[in-house]
């Protein structure tokens, strides 16, 4: 059993594609149609058939006080690995990300949170050692 599709709750999905595409740099695999909706997917960079992260429409109704629940406290919806989260970090500071939490290093790893303006908050993730 492996995990082929994860996703995050957007307000708006094609904002969401747009920050998810030219901020983070992912890459939109699917966008079907399904009314006032989408199934909407992208996938990281040269992983074309990696995991796929859905973004979401937030309307149901019980994803309202759950992000808000999130974001009031300040914890991430989900979490991305990167490579070197310094990086990650500056690069995404210079194309206009905000960060609610600078990069912090906590020994094993170190993290940064970006709210990615569609109601959630994102973690980048670098493991060190093994």
């Amino acid at each position: 059993m492996k995990i082929v599709v994860t996703s995050v709750f957007v307000d708006d999905q094609d904002k969401a594609l747009r920050f998810y595409t030219e901020k983070l740099g992912f890459v939109k695999k699917t966008e079907i149609p399904l009314g006032e909706m989408k199934w909407l997917t992208v996938v990281a960079p040269g992983d074309p058939d990696g995991v796929e992260l859905a973004l979401e429409p937030a309307a149901h109704p019980a994803v309202g006080p759950f992000r808000k629940a999130l974001m009031e406290d300040g914890i991430p919806f989900t979490s991305f690995a990167v490579q070197d989260v310094q990086e990650e970090y500056k690069r995404l500071q210079a194309a206009g990300v905000h960060f609610t939490q600078p990069p912090v290093n906590v020994g094993v790893v170190t993290t940064a949170v970006l709210d990615d303006t569609c109601g959630n908050l994102i973690q980048l993730a670098q493991q060190h050692g093994g």
